[in-house]
């Protein structure tokens, strides 16, 4: 079964919302604009009930099939990015410094394409709740969501998401059984030592010789620390330090970005982490203070449901258009928290070729949106026949 011929027919007015939504991107939890506009369209399409003011601007719609049944949940994220747009479309943003450059415009429409098929034809049984998160970006807004109890307040079974995938052909699904994608940490180092002039380092402690020194050792943690097969990265991605070349710096700091999938990875690379940087801090006499977020834990799929997916998908792209044991990725995803609260499954759905996600020059495919909105519709009617 390809894409649904009612949805097909959205595909026009599925363009509009989408283009709307990009030209005016919000950021992390400040989603308002974004929810009212959602709201209104699900106003529109008859949904039976709207929950606004969830994790500030995020919101709940239900959906009631036929007769009693269980409740699917369905997930799209709402935020933008601040990056400036440098794509030159007549829809692009609107807002200085702020962007839809990871397509969450995409999946705001792939939903509410799903919404107003199931609002029209209601051939499932049970509930469909659909999710709109602010905040997956920078926040953890899925994280407030589960907290602020929308699994239980709404009595949601199982959850599924989509994200799509810039340079994956057109219409393709990925996803795999267990993890799907990193955790991710982040750690800021600020290393103090003593500044003073560039030309009698003897009178100073320079903290930018130790913080080459902690950076390079970090760069052994994981080919000496970690086992081969499990996967992790370390990136340090920012330096910072001095004002002028004459001059020794009183401090200097680092970032780096931590991911891995297995908890006990992520305790070693944690202890580690510290260990080196504290160990260099005594070495070379500077004091080091180290800020180490524990960030969003790994997605992670429910395998029965993955495959679950996958079937459906199948049904909609085509048995060689879906691969259902994909590379797991080192990018991270908040929906990680709605699968550690509820069975469900992540899936990525291919866009065609472009910029990549977060550059400034992407820009999402809207030939997806139907193909992304059938996937949906379709999951909803077999995980819920009458």
């Amino acid at each position: 079964m390809p894409v649904l011929n009612r949805i097909a027919a959205y595909a026009e007015e599925m363009k509009t919302w989408r283009q709307h939504l990009h030209a005016h991107p919000e950021l992390k939890f400040n989603c308002h604009a974004t929810a009212a506009f959602i709201t209104a369209r699900l106003t529109e399409f008859g949904v039976d009930e709207i929950h606004p003011g969830i994790a500030q601007s995020g919101l709940v719609a239900i959906i009631n099939g036929q007769g009693a049944g269980p409740t699917i949940g369905l997930r799209a994220d709402m935020d933008a990015l601040p990056i400036t747009e440098i794509t030159g479309a007549d829809y692009a943003s609107t807002v200085p410094g702020a962007m839809h450059a990871c397509g969450h415009d995409g999946h705001v429409t792939m939903l509410l394409g799903a919404a107003k098929y199931l609002c029209e034809t209601r051939r499932f049984a049970g509930r469909v709740a659909l999710i709109f998160q602010p905040a997956e970006e920078d926040g953890g807004g899925g994280e407030v969501m589960v907290n602020e109890g929308v699994m239980d307040r709404f009595r949601i079974d199982r959850v599924f998401g989509i994200h799509n995938a810039p340079n994956v052909a057109l219409g393709s699904f990925l996803t795999t059984p267990g993890p799907l994608m990193a955790s991710v940490d982040t750690a800021s180092v600020l290393v103090t030592g003593r500044g003073g002039h560039g030309a009698t380092p003897h009178e100073c402690i320079d903290p930018v010789v130790a913080v080459i020194g902690m950076v390079g050792a970090i760069q052994t943690i994981i080919p000496r620390n970690v086992h081969a097969l499990d996967e992790a990265v370390i990136s340090v991605t920012q330096v910072h330090a001095g004002t002028a070349s004459n001059i020794i710096p009183e401090e200097a700091m680092f970032c780096a970005t931590i991911r891995s999938f297995k908890p006990d990875v992520r305790a070693l690379l944690k202890r580690r982490f510290n260990e080196i940087v504290q160990g260099h801090a005594a070495a070379y006499n500077v004091v080091a203070q180290v800020h180490y977020d524990w960030g969003y834990p790994p997605t992670v799929n429910d395998a029965d449901q993955a495959e679950f997916a996958a079937d459906v998908a199948r049904e909609v792209a085509g048995e060689a258009a879906v691969n259902a044991r994909a590379n797991r990725e080192m990018g991270s995803e908040d929906f990680s928290y709605m699968l550690q609260a509820r069975p469900g499954a992540y899936l990525f759905l291919g866009t065609g070729p472009g910029a990549g996600l977060h550059h400034p020059a992407f820009d999402f495919n809207d030939e997806a949106a139907p193909i992304g909105a059938s996937f949906f519709a379709r999951l909803v009617e077999t995980a819920q026949p009458l």
